[in-house]
């Protein structure tokens, strides 16, 4: 599923054809979603402009000037692209979002999502206290995600490294491939106890998380099924994975084999030998 750096790049690739621009006309072609598209979202954003492109965990919402917003979450498989109206919808488009601007002109925000996991919701009220944004933790991109923090949130906890900071409510955004690929850079073994791992190597994986998330940013995020980018572009990220989806391969420092094993439902892969 998208993750934080390709949801970042969606919102860095939409934002400059949507800052300032007005919502001219929403179209709904599947209310049915992970969670309904209010049927009254095109009466009540038509004529709005959009003053703000931002991201929270990996919610990307855009902040209107009435003081409401437009939430969007891409699910397991969604993307966002920017296309012009001459572009015909195929089965898996599900919303327009139709903006004017005299910087850019007409375009089409377009919500694709075969497998229908995301989803478009409205608020009027503050962002940070809707029922989805307000029980989030720190963005790891953010200062206040560091070590200190990090260790106090672990203290005395009997959970795995690795559950914790997939934890949205520790730390939002962290999903699967990049806690996998920080824990390696840091030298944790995921499976150990959150609660037993020092302040120093906590700093380790602080800082080994915020490095992976930027490096994926920077490459675009990480195509590992059928994620695009807003302009139909694959992330490259996956071509500088050091373990994720490697089982069997050598460890590029040490050569012994990657292993993967299941942990709460998801894969993880480490190196034995590198992480303990």
């Amino acid at each position: 599923m998208p993750e934080l750096p390709e949801v970042e790049t969606s919102r860095r690739g939409i934002e400059p054809y949507l800052l300032n621009s007005t919502i001219t006309a929403i179209n709904i072609r599947q209310h049915k979603l992970r969670w309904p598209v209010p049927a009254n979202l095109p009466a009540l954003a038509k004529g709005k402009t959009i003053l703000e492109v931002r991201r929270r965990a990996k919610y990307i919402y855009l902040k209107l000037n009435n003081g409401s917003s437009i939430i969007i979450h891409l699910g397991m498989s969604g993307s966002l692209r920017i296309c012009t109206n001459k572009l015909p919808a195929d089965k898996h488009d599900h919303l327009d979002i139709c903006v004017s601007s005299k910087q850019t002109g007409n375009n089409i925000l377009r919500l694709r999502d075969p497998r229908k996991f995301g989803c478009v919701l409205w608020t009027d009220k503050d962002i940070n206290q809707h029922k989805l944004i307000k029980p989030l933790g720190p963005e790891p991109l953010e200062d206040d995600f560091n070590a200190e923090y990090l260790h106090n949130k672990a203290h005395k906890r009997q959970c795995s490294i690795k559950a914790l900071i997939m934890n949205s409510h520790i730390v939002a955004g962290v999903g699967n491939i990049y806690a996998n690929e920080a824990l390696f850079k840091a030298g944790i073994n995921p499976k150990r106890k959150a609660g037993n791992i020092s302040l120093k190597r906590l700093q380790k994986l602080v800082d080994a998380i915020k490095l992976t998330l930027n490096e994926s940013i920077r490459q675009g995020g990480t195509t590992l099924r059928d994620f695009t980018s807003e302009n139909g572009q694959p992330g490259y990220f996956a071509q500088k994975l050091l373990v994720y989806g490697k089982a069997g391969e050598n460890c590029s420092v040490c050569g012994q084999p990657i292993i993967q094993f299941s942990q709460q439902q998801r894969s993880t892969y480490y190196c034995p030998h590198c992480q303990r």
